[in-house]
């Protein structure tokens, strides 16, 4: 079976090609986090790659790693990277799995993945508001905001990958706008509009935008404008290896819990005594 397509590929160049710098808060947000991540992890890497659509952004987030474009297929040699970072793309990738994948093969033993991408709460204010909107003026939805994923799911795709000592957490953080227009010149100049395979191409009624600014402003006010949230969501896993730690089996432990804690233990049929 064919994998669904998500992205108009196209599209999503041509805006990123428009975007113009303005707006680069998510992205210098999540090179902060990646480099503190790595500076964590207090090992010396090599042989680095970081997979991005804004190549000019990245350039100098990871010293001396190689730029890899945001494709389907990532041009990536088998076991050549100790470190790769999926960096801000992976919200467009129509196989998500496959790009960690992809990555997973293109790490040595024991070498590093770590993904930033936009999480499933990025932008709910605006689905929202458009969603209402579209219901009132058209009768229906159409897609306007991709389907970001939530980082339970997210957090899944690692160990579906291969990879080992998955770890996923979250960073959201919300941003005051005027109005829509606002917020929409943004999401512009970071390349981020909408570029669904699935979207109407045709021009929206005039009254859209003018009714989901308005029940936008009165849902999610945020003092004269409106509030905006954005997810980054980060992913850790490694190349398996037989050096890393491994859970122990059940019934493996040589110490008794009570005697850790220092109280007495119970059976399993007897309460505290009160």
């Amino acid at each position: 079976m064919s994998q669904p397509t998500l992205t108009d590929q196209d599209a999503l160049m041509r805006h990123r090609a428009r975007a113009d710098g303005s707006a680069w808060f998510l992205h210098e947000l999540a090179i902060d986090e990646v480099q503190e991540r790595l500076k964590d992890v207090n090992r010396t890497f090599t042989d680095a790659a970081v997979i991005t659509g804004h190549p000019d952004v990245w350039s100098d987030a990871v010293p001396g790693a190689t730029m890899i474009g945001a494709a389907d297929t990532l041009p990536l040699g088998q076991g050549a990277h100790d470190v790769i970072v999926h960096a801000m793309c992976l919200h467009w990738a129509d196989d998500p799995v496959g790009q960690l994948i992809q990555c997973r093969r293109a790490l040595r033993e024991d070498g590093l993945l770590l993904v930033a991408t936009l999480g499933g709460e990025t932008l709910t204010e605006l689905r929202a508001a458009l969603g209402q909107a579209e219901t009132e003026i058209m009768g229906g939805l159409s897609p306007r905001v991709a389907p970001m994923g939530e980082i339970r799911d997210l957090g899944a795709l690692l160990g579906r990958a291969g990879l080992a000592l998955p770890v996923a957490d979250r960073l959201p953080i919300t941003v005051r706008y005027r109005d829509i227009a606002h917020l929409t010149r943004d999401l512009r100049a970071m390349g981020e509009t909408n570029a669904l395979a699935a979207r109407h191409r045709r021009t929206p009624p005039r009254d859209l935008f003018k009714v989901a600014n308005r029940l936008y402003r009165a849902a999610f006010p945020d003092g004269d404008g409106i509030r905006a949230t954005f997810e980054t969501v980060f992913l850790t896993g490694w190349a398996p290896s037989d050096t890393q730690q491994k859970p122990l089996r059940p019934g493996s432990a040589q110490a008794r819990l009570a005697d850790a804690l220092g109280v007495p233990e119970l059976g399993a049929d007897k309460g505290p005594n009160r």
